[in-house]
């Protein structure tokens, strides 16, 4: 073993970067961030390493914001303003409750319905064994607030302490709409209320609205089909709308990034001007990881990067290293074990789909990987690190 060999992996490093405000030369702040952070900390740009830039800054730098009655004014011309029934909304102050307060202001009446024992991404209104021991049956039957009381009673969320059942039920009345409440998980179930909806699931909303027309709903919207243009000024996102918006005021929301290729292109090439390293860049929301105690699953935007270089393309491309030297060269071990594998990783073809030797890496896109990393490494509370720069994800065992 020679003494210059690399002997640390894949690194992710939280870079900091002056808070963003609208209307920000956003491409020249990171780059010039990432190239002061090297310098300061004593580090060196690499081919390949990834530049990752948190979406929040992306739309703040864009001003891509809408307020409540932005909200209220669109929800009004495409559901028509009456009774409008709003399902399977996730459970969140954050990501929903500003939404729902647009929503409740621009109709009569709102019936909510909400997916139980959990919302799509996992946060609890009640228990599965609490389900079991009270015989219902979630994927047909259908409760009333009242039964629904009756059965289980409150309900507070394990990590914020909030009923959100009657959390969501104030909030539509503070708005001047009136509100009834059902819990079902079979979308047509909302048509016994009305056949205006609003269907407010991320992952599973293009199967709801095929649902929903097939069973003969009048007027079928999603969050995404919900300020796609500007109202009245406001912010607005062409392929998502609503979807991935978050809190930014008790009468404003942040709306996910409009079309942001140039911005991780922009920022590539100024990197490489600057540095000669051929890095790639991606923007970056929620990371995509399941919470074992809470069951939550983290990812609530409609994707984990709305942007990328080319380079971030694909899925990995990976032996496994247990594998083969428990199985191919069970017999070796030391410098003959692993000269074997280098070998074995040298002479990889570029697709591995099939492989027994690959299985048990993790197939899936490189940008949901890197961006759940990125994700766990910025956190969102207050480390002020929007940015994260990642090094030596794309090395394996030879380099």
């Amino acid at each position: 073993m020679t003494s210059k060999e690399r002997r640390v992996g894949t690194v992710s490093r939280g870079i900091r970067c002056p808070i963003i405000r609208e209307g920000d030369d956003l491409a020249k702040i990171v780059a010039d961030s990432v190239i002061e952070a090297a310098e300061c900390e004593g580090f060196e740009l690499r081919d390949r390493d990834v530049i990752s830039i948190t979406e929040s800054i992306v739309a703040r730098a864009q001003g891509n914001y809408a307020s409540v009655d932005d909200i209220a004014a669109d929800v009004k011309e495409k559901l028509g303003g009456d009774t409008v029934g709003v399902i399977f909304p996730i459970l969140s102050r954050n990501r929903f409750a500003i939404c729902l307060r647009g929503i409740a202001k621009g109709v009569k009446k709102v019936v909510l319905m909400l997916s139980y024992p959990s919302d799509e991404v996992g946060n609890e209104l009640v228990s599965l064994d609490k389900i079991d021991a009270a015989g219902v049956n979630p994927y047909s039957d259908v409760l009333t607030l009242e039964k629904y009381r009756e059965l289980f009673g409150e309900n507070k969320h394990e990590f914020t302490g909030v009923d959100y059942v009657a959390y969501y039920g104030d909030l539509i009345r503070e708005m001047g709409a009136e509100v009834e409440i059902v819990f079902a998980n079979q979308a047509k179930a909302i048509l016994d209320y009305t056949d205006c909806v609003l269907t407010c699931d991320i992952h599973t909303r293009a199967r709801t609205k095929r649902i929903l027309k097939a069973a003969g709903a009048k007027i079928v919207c999603g969050l995404d089909d919900i300020l796609t243009a500007p109202v009245n000024g406001s912010g607005c996102n062409e392929s998502y709308g609503l979807l991935g918006s978050n809190k930014s005021t008790e009468d404003k929301i942040k709306l996910f990034p409009r079309e942001c290729k140039q911005l991780v292109l922009d920022i590539q090439k100024k990197i490489f001007d600057t540095t000669g390293k051929h890095v790639e860049v991606m923007v970056y929301g929620d990371g995509a990881f399941k919470d074992p105690k809470g069951k939550i699953w983290e990812l609530a935007d409609p994707v984990v990067s709305p942007a990328f270089t080319d380079g971030l393309v694909g899925t990995p491309n990976e032996l496994k290293l247990k594998y083969l030297a428990d199985n191919d060269y069970k017999d070796l071990s030391g410098e003959e074990l692993k000269k074997a594998i280098s070998e074995s990783i040298k002479a990889k073809g570029d697709n591995l789909v099939g492989n027994m030797a690959s299985q048990g890496t993790t197939p899936r896109q490189l940008t949901d990987l890197i961006g759940s990393l990125c994700d766990l490494t910025s956190g969102s509370g207050d480390k002020g690190t929007p940015v994260v720069l990642v090094q030596g994800y794309f090395d394996n065992y030879t380099n």
